[in-house]
Parts: C-alpha cells; sequence; structure tokens
C-alpha cells in the first residue's frame, strides 16, 4: 500500500474487501459526525455510492468508526480492512481523522475508470506520529490569499495529516487582521503601491508609478470562519503578529508607536529588514500592542500566540532618547537586552491570559529567561535548539536551509537564496544529533515555512510547497527507522495522482 506519511506498522491479511455502492457508515458518537461526513463527500467525488448511515440490518460492505482504547495515543489510530467490512478505532477523534485520511489514500488508488466498485487487500494498519508539531507556515503579507485559498492549503494539511497552521499575518508589507479599537490598521496599513509589475527587490517606491493599490485583509469575521475550518480538521491555527521588528506598515496610520514618529508608507518590497520598529521605550506602545492581542485572543483559540522578534534592526534604538531612558530604567546593559526586556513584558501579558508564546531564535539570544516556544530558523537551527533546551524551552525546527520553501526546488528555478531539493527535506532530521534524551523531549516537531516575496499567486504557492511538503509529512510523522528516500519516491508517484485528482499545482521533477 502506497501510503504517505508511511505509517508505523502494516499488517498483510488474507482476503479482499469488495466495496460496493452500497456503503454503509456506522459511528455511534457525534463528535466524528464531521468527519463521518468528509469520507462520505470525498467518495462521492469519485464513486457514485448510496451511501446510509448507521444501519442494523447491513452486515456487510461497511466501514465501522469507534473511539476507544488503541494505545495509539490520541492523534493515532487502528484500521482494519477485513472481508466486507472496515473498522476505523482511534482514542480521540482526531485519530479517526488522520485514519480516513489513509483510507482515502488506499481507496483512491485502487479507483478504477467506469467502475462504482473498490477492491482493497485485507490488512491491519497502526499508526500514530513521531511529533505532536506537524505544522506549515504561510506569509499573507508580501502577498494577500483570500479565504477560499486559505482553506484549500488547510485541505492540503489535512491531506498530509498536518496539524498546525502558522499565519504570517503581519509585516512590513502589509496588515492582514482587522482590530476593530484601531481601524486604521485595515484602512490603511493593508493597503501598498502596486509594484507587483517590478520583481520584488528592485521596486523603488519613491520613483517608479505602481498600478493602483494592491492589498486586502481577513475580517473578524473570516477569520472566526478560518479557525472553524481548520478545527474540523484538528488543525491548530498560530496567528503571528511580528513585533517589535517587521512593523514599518503600521506606522502609515499609527507612527506615534514608533521611535521618530515619521508617518511612513506601506512598502510594496525591498529587503526584508528595515530600521523602523515599535518603540519599547514608550508606554504607550505596549498598551497598543496589549490592545491588538486582546482582540487576537478573542478570535484564535489557540493555545499559542506568535510574536515574531527576528530581523530587529535595532539602530534606531541606540538614538532614541525613549529607548535609551528604558535602558537605563530597567538596568539594561544595551539594545539587545532592550529587546530581550520587551519581548519578556508581551510574553507575560499572553501568559496573565493563559495562552502561550511562540517567538523566532533571536528572541532568546536577547533573553533566555522567557516563557516562550522557539523556532529555530537561522541555518540549521542546531544552536538555536540547543540554546532553548539548556534553558528548558521547547522548540519547533524550521531551519531556512532546509525546510524555507521559497529557496528553489532545483537548479535554474525561479526562487529565494539557494536550492532545497526534495530528497533534502526528506532527509530532514528534526532531533540534532547530539541531544541527550532529554534534551530531544524539548523537540516538538518542525514545520515548512512560506514566505511569499516570490509567490504572488495560489498556482506558485502550491509549487513551491509541493511535492517538498509532502516529503516533511513523513518527516515529522514516521519514525525515522521506517523513512527511506527511494521508498518514499515509489510511493509518491501514487500520492501525485491523487494531487492531481484534487487539481493542485506541483513540480512535476
Amino acid at each position: 500500500m502506497e501510503i504517505i506519511p508511511r505509517p508505523l506498522k502494516i499488517i498483510k491479511k488474507n482476503g479482499v474487501n469488495h466495496i460496493n455502492r452500497s456503503l454503509n457508515l456506522r459511528f455511534n458518537n457525534q463528535n466524528l459526525k464531521f468527519t463521518v461526513n468528509h469520507l462520505h463527500q470525498e467518495l462521492e467525488k469519485f464513486y457514485q455510492f448510496h451511501i446510509t448511515y448507521n444501519s442494523a440490518d447491513q452486515e456487510l460492505n461497511y466501514i465501522e468508526f469507534c473511539l476507544e482504547n488503541t494505545g495509539q495515543g490520541s492523534e493515532g489510530y487502528i484500521l482494519e480492512i477485513g472481508s466486507g467490512f472496515i473498522k476505523i478505532a482511534a482514542e480521540k477523534p482526531a485519530g479517526i481523522f488522520y485514519a480516513v485520511q489513509t483510507l482515502l489514500q488506499i481507496m483512491l488508488q485502487k479507483k478504477v475508470p467506469g467502475s462504482n466498485e473498490i477492491n482493497l487487500n485485507c490488512c491491519r494498519i497502526e499508526d500514530r506520529p513521531r511529533f505532536s508539531w506537524r505544522g506549515m507556515h504561510l506569509d499573507v503579507s508580501r502577498h494577500f490569499f483570500g479565504i477560499d485559498f486559505i482553506k484549500r492549503y488547510l485541505d492540503l494539511l489535512a491531506l498530509h495529516k498536518l496539524n498546525r497552521f502558522h499565519w504570517h499575518l503581519t509585516d512590513d508589507n502589509g496588515w492582514r487582521i482587522e482590530i476593530k479599537k484601531y481601524p486604521l490598521l485595515t484602512e490603511i496599513c493593508s493597503w501598498r503601491k502596486d509594484l507587483e509589475h517590478i520583481p520584488w527587490n528592485q521596486r523603488a517606491e519613491s520613483n517608479v508609478p505602481g498600478k493602483g493599490v494592491y492589498g486586502g485583509f481577513y475580517s473578524q469575521k473570516d477569520i472566526r470562519n478560518i479557525v472553524e475550518y481548520a478545527a474540523e480538521r484538528f488543525i491548530e491555527v498560530i496567528p503571528e503578529i511580528e513585533m517589535p521588528g517587521h512593523s514599518s506598515e503600521v506606522f502609515a496610520a499609527y507612527p506615534e508607536f514608533s521611535c521618530q514618529g515619521k508617518k511612513l508608507t506601506v512598502a510594496s518590497g525591498g529587503l526584508r529588514s528595515n530600521p523602523h520598529n515599535f518603540c519599547p521605550g514608550k508606554d504607550e506602545t505596549l498598551k497598543f500592542l496589549q490592545d491588538i492581542l486582546t482582540e487576537v485572543i478573542e478570535l484564535f483559540p489557540s493555545r499559542y500566540i506568535h510574536l515574531g522578534g527576528d530581523e530587529v534592526n535595532k539602530t534606531i534604538w541606540k538614538e532614541c532618547p525613549h529607548c535609551q531612558q528604558r535602558i537605563r530604567k530597567e538596568n539594561l546593559r544595551d539594545e539587545t537586552e532592550l529587546q530581550g526586556w520587551f519581548a519578556n513584558r508581551i510574553a507575560a501579558f499572553l501568559n496573565s491570559k493563559g495562552r502561550n508564546v511562540i517567538v523566532w531564535d533571536e528572541v532568546i539570544a536577547a533573553t533566555s529567561k522567557i516563557a516562550a516556544t522557539v523556532m529555530c530558523w537561522r541555518g540549521d537551527g542546531v544552536g538555536a535548539a540547543q540554546k532553548a533546551a539548556s534553558a528548558r524551552l521547547n522548540a519547533i525546527m524550521c531551519p531556512n536551509n532546509t525546510l524555507y520553501f521559497d529557496w528553489k526546488q532545483n537548479p535554474g528555478d525561479k526562487g529565494a537564496f539557494g536550492v532545497t531539493s526534495l530528497q533534502d527535506v526528506y532527509n530532514y532530521e528534526p532531533v540534532p544529533d547530539l541531544f541527550s534524551a532529554e534534551e530531544s523531549k524539548h523537540i516538538l516537531g518542525a514545520q515548512g515555512n512560506v514566505w511569499t516575496e516570490w509567490m504572488a499567486d495560489k498556482d506558485r504557492v502550491e509549487y513551491m510547497i509541493l511535492p517538498r511538503m509532502t516529503a516533511l509529512a513523513e518527516v515529522v510523522w514516521s519514525d525515522i527507522e521506517n523513512r527511506n528516500f527511494a521508498d518514499f519516491s515509489h510511493r509518491l508517484q501514487d500520492f501525485k495522482q491523487i494531487l492531481r485528482q484534487e487539481n493542485y499545482n506541483f513540480n512535476q521533477r
């Protein structure tokens, strides 16, 4: 069976299950209703089935869904295909959902054109994920994507048994989340001069005429819709509100929260880092950000809120009287410690609201005392992961030289920086070799990051992530002993057929 990600154990049995169009779905727990309906809808896409529910009279040709003790943990499952029946068992509804993804893969691979019958070899699959954090990120500041595509993106995560969506909602090139207390964030900061006809790093906004305006944002209604859609698929949406750097778009409407108080325009492109940051020396800045985060908390039930913290250019802080006064008042050594102080203040606010905090790894270079989970992105991420583990902080691995999917897939491709091949992604190991068993417990998992400077539309995003996302899914789900690139490459050919059936755009090489 050509399943991705590869299950923990497949036990082959004698016999064949001849599933015909009179299929009965049996479940006795309303928490499973969405997953059962999801299977129903997916089968209707490809087969003309006459599906019934909970028919006690039908002794054969049924799928039974059971919540029971399986020994596979909260996201694991047991899938048994017998002669005349299929049984899916899990301890939690998430495990049932992941079992359905596996079953759909098997069924779609067995699809015979013109036939309404599926013949499945009998077997027993015992499966569970290796890591609790199996994620994908999407930057919607550099380029904006509507809610239809966000849902399509979430469908891809579900297909791959990924369970975290890191939504990068704010950055220098556009603010994308409605905040009712500060309406100018969406009225002004979500829009920029349209220079889409010019390569990203060549956009000189002061001289080149634009073609109107470019941008967009998600209303609070949109966000609640997305959060609900994700939750049905057992995906936790992690919002990121960048601070104190990557925040210059805010100063197009609220310059008073910067050091210089200078009104800016929203950047249409250019370099990743600029010196226009939030001013940590002003109490008003802290209040402004706490107000924003209060609304973010109301919108996102996630355990985690991402606060950014990467690539902070501290030049202006050295010249800012408010920042220098804060350094003296708090007995800080320099601007690096000022960033640490700022991060601790914001993290403490979120912790007081019952939320956990995620930061990019630069933050623990400024303070290792922060109560946060660390995203390790610079280089191979190992140094940051070591520092996190030594401070008893958890880490999520997303090294830019392996898991940044804006990097080229093949030599000669369009993309940022270097080349990260499918095999590079597949061979990645989230737990560093030198980690002890105790240190390894602090590695929650890994995620792929999708920065969209060079991805202007959904087709380009899909091309850049697929099938590297598929390789990552196996890295974070399957035991390392079960991973083999040659075997994966063979199974990938059938998986690509599923991507074709769902009309996803992917790298064919």
